[in-house]
């Protein structure tokens, strides 16, 4: 295959063809597209949305997506889907050991387990937290979400992922969004993957603002990357599966829905590197709040409220003085999912491994096990530099109802709470005679 070449900039209006004088010019749908193409329009908004978050993207494909087969409905096995209401949802601590890897042939979309999620894809409002395996690419099949964007966070190995607007190559310290709807098939490169993949069912992520910073730090634009236009022209007999209203369907075609040989437009897929996230903090005392590790937010019509966060914890140094380091013990009105995606996480001495995740939901206490809080305690208050260490965060306004496999899975930690349960009694009466003194 060629070298993969990407459009850089986030949300910005793209041309791309793989045919040379394809794109038609002056206007979107013109009575006659070159080499007999079909025009398709791609909504992502609503058509009215404020031009800043408007999303569409024209297509010249070789056949329309309306040219299938009637869908019928395919087990979903361990994928679920809100409103998630399978079995009481404890404000207990939750954490899990890394999904083991197939031991079976196994594609992406079988591949998909789901943790947990809030809200539900009918009303367009939550989202859905699923782990991923795959040892297979998807043979002839091909996948859709109609309930959200996906926002892929490999762990293990490296994703090949076909779309209809092109190829993209996503490794683990990457992190992949694929619009509701797109069309694609998923090729693990140089055996089994892992990783996390979260779908969110309310509007689409987008930058954070900036407000005080100003205009430069965190994500900037122009490391997200998107595809360039490629396309197959393959006949044969295919399968189109679709995640709708939280079921899942197929429905036979016959040829490749990856078949743009054009397009231009704002709604496309897109990766990031998140070894260019430019990390800030505090250089005088006390830790500011994770918010200013965001990449993404998808919003909801309360300002400041998230659908969804997505947050990294990357190599970074840490020089605030007279301050305790580790993430101090805390409760949110918000809900936390963590997955460390390599090396350790600061403020956890053991437990929380490279594929682990966590969840914290609201208004439930956590913080740093007994032996990391002692160490932060004791530590001497120099720079510190920490070096090997990759973490997301996925936190949202909803409480995350874990789904009943979640919550009876041999790979739930079921000493999690141990975890806390060493931390001693410090305070000391009498000290406080002899202050009154």
């Amino acid at each position: 295959m060629a070298e993969l070449l990407y459009q850089t900039g986030f949300a910005n209006e793209f041309a791309t063809e793989a045919v040379s004088g394809v794109l038609p010019k002056g206007q979107s749908a013109p009575q006659h597209v070159p080499l007999g193409l079909y025009t398709e329009l791609w909504n992502g908004t609503p058509f009215t949305a404020p031009r800043a978050t408007n999303r569409r993207t024209w297509v010249y494909r070789i056949n329309p997506s309306a040219k299938h087969k009637p869908f019928v409905e395919i087990p979903t096995r361990l994928l679920r889907s809100g409103p998630f209401d399978e079995v009481p949802t404890p404000p207990t601590q939750l954490r899990w050991d890394p999904f083991p890897l197939p031991e079976v042939e196994t594609d992406f979309v079988d591949g998909l387990v789901t943790l947990g999620g809030n809200g539900d894809p009918s009303l367009q409002q939550g989202l859905a937290l699923h782990m991923y395996t795959a040892n297979a690419p998807m043979k002839d099949r091909f996948f859709y979400d109609a309930d959200g964007e996906l926002l892929l966070v490999p762990q293990q190995g490296s994703l090949r992922i076909l779309t209809e607007l092109g190829v993209l190559d996503v490794e683990p310290g990457h992190i992949c969004v694929l619009p509701r709807g797109l069309r694609f098939r998923v090729e693990p490169l140089g055996g089994a993957v892992r990783g996390l993949a979260v779908e969110n069912y309310g509007p689409a992520f987008r930058l954070p603002e900036l407000g005080p910073i100003g205009s430069n730090g965190l994500a900037n634009p122009r490391d997200f990357q998107s595809p360039v236009a490629a396309f197959e022209d393959r006949s044969g007999t295919f399968r189109q599966d679709a995640k709708f209203l939280g079921r899942l369907w197929t429905a036979e075609i016959d040829h490749s829905p990856l078949d743009v040989v054009a397009w231009h437009g704002n709604f496309a897929p897109y990766k990031y590197d998140l070894a260019n996230f430019v990390a800030l903090s505090t250089v005088t005392f006390d830790p500011p709040d994770p918010s200013i590790f965001t990449v993404l937010t998808a919003p909801t019509a309360i300002p400041g409220t998230a659908n969804a966060d997505l947050a990294v914890f990357p190599p970074r140094w840490i020089v605030a003085e007279h301050t305790f380091r580790l993430p101090s013990f805390h409760r949110n009105v918000s809900s936390e999912f963590l997955m460390l995606i390599r090396g350790a996480y600061h403020g956890k001495a053991g437990g929380f491994v490279q594929g682990g995740a966590s969840l914290h939901n609201c208004m439930t206490g956590h913080g740093p096990d007994a032996a990391s809080y002692e160490k932060g305690v004791a530590a001497e208050e120099k720079p510190e530099f920490l070096a090997n260490t990759l973490a997301v965060l996925v936190e949202t306004q909803l409480v995350v109802r874990p789904t009943k496999y979640a919550l009876e899975s041999q790979i739930l930690q079921r000493d999690y709470l141990e975890s806390w349960q060493g931390l001693k009694k410090n305070f000391r009466q009498e000290a406080l005679a002899t202050r009154g003194a």
